[in-house]
């Protein structure tokens, strides 16, 4: 999640916790403890694909921040920061505001490694938009009145309902993803299409309108919009996965790290005689993916593959796509120009 969201769910956990001994300062205390796995952005990678597999690695593990919540809680009570509460208050106040970080990215489609230094796929249980104002506003306003009027009584039963809040936001996510993915399937089995597996993530800023991307044994992939307040059957677009161009491409560490990182949701286009890798998990739908690279390059089309370092793909960005999505939450009609934003994949950066 965004960085205001973190903080503020950092401070409204420890200004609920300890705001009664500590006042602003816990409150304080906590916005910095929620923000601070986010401190990798400042390790530099060599190319866009290794700082993306790598970011919210080693500082958002559930080990690492559980050892680090016991050193800082050891630190502090040698510091004897207050007589009214023990190690253990102090100790869970200090977990749950690092912890709740990457648990809370985890449930965005990027990908969090949790248990980093195991290996398996990231986590993306891609249920939020990495920005999601319903979400976090009103934790923001109450963080916000303890700042100013300090962590009275008023001010931690606000932290405290909306901390409640957020657990409902999130168990109502989790819902209509299921949902959705539901009423998409059984779309796509009404017209005999067989899925493989299937990716859901929410359109920006709502739990409301979600794209469903399910990849088929034939080499293709299906992306559906569909909302939760959808009266008519969702509508999709069938696309290809062209993964016969890497058939050519020689083992490369940066790409395999990308099939890994993303569990595989890749699609590979040539343009003009160079690879293009987009991550189908991000983005407003075909055409408009966040993350596409650049990984190899060819003289003709039988040619093999000549891998270069990874750099990024310009992207298609729109601001009237966008506000054509956020209507989409209320509206079914006029359907999403999918297959219009869909030939763009495979245009030029000219």
């Amino acid at each position: 999640m965004d960085s205001i969201t973190q903080a503020a769910l950092g401070a409204g956990i420890c200004g609920a916790m300890l705001g009664r001994f500590h006042g602003r300062k816990a409150v304080v205390a906590g916005a910095v403890l929620g923000t601070l796995p986010d401190l990798d952005v400042v390790i530099r990678y060599a190319d866009p694909v290794s700082a993306m597999i790598n970011h919210r690695g080693f500082s958002h593990s559930l080990f690492v921040l559980t050892a680090l919540a016991i050193i800082l809680t050891a630190a502090l009570r040698h510091w004897k920061p207050s007589p009214h509460y023990g190690a253990g208050r102090l100790f869970w106040a200090i977990w749950l505001a690092l912890i709740t970080h990457p648990l809370l990215d985890a449930f965005t489609a990027y990908g969090t490694q949790l248990l980093w230094p195991l290996r398996p796929t990231p986590t993306a249980w891609s249920t939020l938009f990495i920005i999601d104002p319903f979400f976090t506003a009103p934790l923001t306003l109450a963080v916000l009145a303890a700042l100013l009027v300090g962590a009275g009584d008023r001010t931690r039963r606000a932290l405290r309902w909306t901390l409640a809040w957020c657990c409902i936001y999130l168990a109502a996510s989790i819902a209509f993803k299921q949902v959705v993915e539901h009423r998409v399937r059984h779309q796509l089995e009404r017209d005999s299409v067989a899925v493989q597996a299937m990716f859901s993530t929410p359109q920006p800023f709502t739990i409301l309108l979600w794209r469903v991307v399910a990849r088929s044994p034939d080499g293709h992939y299906y992306e559906s919009t569909a909302g939760v307040l959808d009266r008519q059957p969702p509508e999709w677009l069938r696309q290809p996965l062209n993964t016969d161009l890497t058939r050519a491409m020689p083992p490369f560490e940066q790409l395999d790290g990308l099939r890994w990182f993303s569990g595989d949701w890749l699609r590979y286009d040539e343009i003009d005689g160079q690879l293009v890798v987009s991550d189908l998990r991000m983005g407003l739908g075909a055409g408009y993916y966040s993350f596409r690279f650049l990984f190899a390059d060819r003289p003709s089309p039988n040619a093999p593959w000549q891998p270069r370092t990874p750099e990024f793909w310009p992207s298609q960005r729109g601001t009237s796509e966008l506000w054509a999505v956020l209507r989409r939450v209320w509206l079914q009609t006029p359907a999403l120009p999918v297959a219009a934003w869909a030939r763009r994949m495979t245009q030029s950066q000219d």
